[in-house]
């Protein structure tokens, strides 16, 4: 029989023969399914550990494997139907309503069928991905002395230091937080800053998971437009002046959607307006690490060139690695440094110290800068195969900035296409698209898509990806 390596693909085999045993029957031995299925006792070991886990088989020490007896149900469902009630009435007195709308994010986060290409997706493909660097430096971690012991509530010294030279300017390790992920930092920053019911000014567009947590806050987002070169300060002055915010969230550095880079002369009068208006300014220095090749020298964080305190600066390793590698920073100045402590020690404790030690390895490794190179430099190639692919199978759509770091294009739609029947025929054509609809906290000036560059597994793959979406697009015109 051909070789078969996978633990899943030998779960799955197993899984589809216990028909054939009775509940409490005995499965065959390992040393039976080693040399059936050609695999290592290891994989034998973990496939049958993933059934158990499953609740498919139990095993015995020293006796094998068994088929699980059915698990019997305790009782008829309960009523839920009461909660509606107590979740509604909990939120009568919220000027905003704390309901969670988490589609726009689960549109980046859940995998697309079987088939169907990933233009959708937020992180790098796992080819994209240091797997062996990151193997290694969790396993070199995890016999490090005190490995396993509790953390410092702030995070590892060295690990704190090492974010805080990242972002430069006279920022220090005793002003880093090791959060876990940049998503769990931005929520720790927005509840640390703005009470519920408050207004919070954030990018138009901008990434949706801000605007969930926003929302899940009790907090309320306004729009400030942005434009090839970042924010646009004459209309982020109007917007402080006519809410009273305290809170601007901004992605200077290639933001999402858009790919804009917030122009030099405009970083300094961000600063300036935020400081008048006694705000703070959220940096979420999220793609830093996806530069692309021929993106030349890159600005400083905003947090380096910031002496008063304004921008709470959140970066992350999660990105650049993978989606379970999560380990990210929060850098503040001032007496808001302890309300953000205290709100993550509450919420979450501490980040595990296994992952720091293993972020300490990866990055103090010489694979780790030869990643970052690597990763640059592809992730350059499959932005010009898209935006080649689109110049010749899909002109229509405007495509009014290419970026030099991140992993995905803005395409703004002709007028009269609609956004949700395309991204629908996109599906059916097999290619999954990212809507531009949940990126607006009010109504868009027009349809936009979201197209992943980074999420598939090569050029190949980008290039019928297009062909599929114009496919698509020629069913809705």
């Amino acid at each position: 029989m051909q070789q078969r390596s996978s633990v899943g693909e030998l779960a799955e085999q197993l899984r589809r023969e216990l028909d054939r045993y009775s509940p409490g029957g005995k499965l065959p031995s390992s040393r039976a399914l080693v040399e059936r299925f050609r695999v290592s006792p290891v994989t034998v070991s973990r496939a049958l550990a993933q059934l158990a886990a499953e609740g498919l088989v139990v095993t015995r020490p020293g006796a094998g494997a068994f088929r699980a007896r059915p698990h019997r149900s305790e009782g008829p469902a309960g009523d839920t139907s009461w909660q509606e009630v107590a979740l509604s009435a909990d939120g009568a007195a919220d000027l905003v309503p704390r309901t969670v709308d988490a589609s726009g994010v689960t549109v980046s986060l859940a995998a697309p069928p079987p088939g169907v290409l990933e233009f959708s997706g937020g992180y790098p493909h796992p080819c994209l991905q240091p797997e062996r660097a990151m193997a290694a430096a969790l396993a070199r971690a995890g016999r490090r002395p005190g490995a396993w012991e509790r953390p410092p509530l702030e995070g590892l010294p060295e690990l704190r230091e090492w974010f805080a030279r990242g972002i430069g300017g006279a920022v220090t390790a005793a002003e880093v937080l090791i959060a876990a992920g940049g998503q769990a930092a931005l929520a720790t920053a927005l509840r640390a800053l703005a009470p519920p019911g408050a207004p919070v000014l954030v990018e138009s567009p901008t990434y949706p998971g801000m605007l969930a947590l926003a929302r899940a806050a009790g907090l309320r987002p306004v729009p400030v437009p942005v434009d090839p070169d970042g924010v646009r300060p004459d209309l982020l002055a109007d917007a402080f002046r006519a809410t009273g915010a305290r809170v601007f969230v901004c992605q200077p550095l290639f933001q999402n959607p858009t790919g804009a880079v917030l122009a030099p002369a405009r970083r300094a009068e961000v600063l300036r307006i935020a400081r008048a208006a006694g705000a703070f300014v959220v940096e979420d220095d999220f793609v830093r690490r996806l530069v692309h090749a021929d993106a030349g020298p890159l600005p400083r964080p905003l947090a380096a060139d910031d002496p008063d305190g304004v921008v709470v600066h959140v970066g992350s390793l999660t990105k650049a690695t993978s989606p379970s590698f999560r380990v990210s920073a929060l850098a503040a100045r001032g007496p808001v440094l302890e309300r953000l402590r205290a709100i993550q020690v509450v919420d979450s404790f501490f980040v595990p110290r296994p992952l720091q030690e293993a972020a300490l390895e990866l990055v103090g490794s010489p694979a780790w800068p030869r990643h970052l190179r690597a990763l640059s430099a592809e992730l350059k190639t499959r932005r010009d195969a898209m935006t080649g692919a689109l110049a010749r199978e899909l002109p229509e759509p405007a495509l009014p900035h290419i970026p030099a770091g991140g992993y995905h294009l803005w395409l703004r739609l002709p007028e009269g296409v609609d956004e949700a029947a395309l991204t629908a025929a996109a599906l059916r054509a097999g290619v999954a698209l990212t809507p531009g609809r949940p990126y607006f906290s009010a109504e868009p000036p027009a349809a936009h898509l979201r197209l992943s560059f980074a999420a598939v597994a090569g050029t190949g793959e980008i290039a019928e990806g297009v062909r599929r979406l114009r496919t698509a697009y020629e069913e809705v015109r």
